[in-house]
């Protein structure tokens, strides 16, 4: 209770400084429409700032918006022409498909490959490991997305090349879910590689710091099998860095999720964002951020909680 009473302010913080950036950023959605010819009569331009409150101080527009956000009105999407909760929430479960799938095979490939450099350290094993984890640590996320694309979509055609499923799919539930799995295999794989060479470094580094620790030797002397060991012992002390982590990285993955998404014509949250930005659809823009800071706040909660399991000894500090 008192992390979720210390999560509130955070949040208005948040609020307040990401309308302050926009406020800050040059140019507005009256600007872009005038740039395509959608509007060009002066008194319409001056009836639409009036009727969207741009005429009005800055402070009153934040007032206003906090007190709109508290209603958990978001405000009014004109590019959508539709209310700002409206079109986050019709392209969310794309991106949340998209997030937790990557995040899964982040984190499982990630720690599988940290645990193995751990316990084979030294070997051509730990070399061919950490060797892969630098490199899809450093390869940029459009970049691999379309290396994939080519070798796996246009090379070898096993793959569709975007989209979120194919269009006139005719087929039961089981086809569609089929399909579905095809079209996110090359974005999932994107965004989760990255993820998972880091989760890679940071269970190697804590696998190989809880080893040397005495309860570790105590197993191993006991006649414990080293399987029991590694899994029992090691790997559940060792987690705790990798869980602080993903609480950290699920709003990095939700950001990152926007280069992938236009690689991919994946239909989520980042593809609206990066048409918001553009377009200076700024009512969208603070809705996605809110959302995204909501998401880590949230998943530190969940974490402080797992914490309690992973390690008994947090619950009497």
């Amino acid at each position: 209770m008192r992390r979720l009473l210390q999560a509130l302010p955070l949040l208005l913080a948040v609020v307040v400084v990401n309308f302050g950036l926009i406020q800050a950023a040059p140019g507005s959605f009256l600007d872009v429409m005038t740039a395509e010819q959608q509007v060009t009569d002066p008194a319409i331009i001056e009836r639409l700032r009036v009727a969207y409150g741009m005429d009005q101080s800055v402070s009153v527009q934040l007032w206003r918006y906090l007190q709109s956000v508290l209603q958990l009105d978001l405000g009014y999407s004109y590019r959508h022409n539709a209310p700002v909760a409206e079109v986050i929430g019709a392209h969310l479960p794309a991106t949340l498909v998209l997030m937790l799938s990557a995040i899964g095979v982040a984190v499982l490939v990630g720690c599988t490959a940290g645990v193995v450099a751990a316990v084979k350290v030294g070997s051509w094993w730990d070399a061919l490991i950490s060797a892969a984890a630098v490199f899809f640590f450093a390869a940029p996320g459009f970049w691999l997305g379309i290396m994939l694309m080519v070798l796996f979509s246009v090379k070898l055609g096993w793959l569709p090349v975007g989209g979120m499923q194919t269009i006139g799919l005719d087929g039961g539930v089981w086809v569609q879910v089929l399909d579905l799995l095809r079209h996110m295999a090359l974005p999932t794989l994107t965004l989760g590689l990255f993820y998972a060479a880091l989760y890679a470094r940071v269970t190697r580094a804590s696998m190989l710091e809880v080893s040397r620790l005495d309860f570790v030797r105590a197993a191993r002397a006991r006649g414990l099998t080293p399987l029991r060991v590694v899994v029992a012992h090691m790997l559940r002390n060792a987690l705790l860095p990798v869980v602080t982590l993903l609480a950290l990285q699920l709003g990095t993955v939700l950001g990152g999720s926007v280069v992938v998404e236009a690689v991919f014509s994946w239909p989520g949250i980042g593809s609206v964002l990066f048409d918001s930005v553009t377009s200076r659809n700024y009512p969208v823009v603070l809705g996605v951020l809110l959302l995204s800071a909501l998401v880590v706040t949230v998943a530190n909660l969940l974490v402080d909680i797992l914490y309690t399991r992973l390690d008994p000894r947090v619950r009497v500090r």
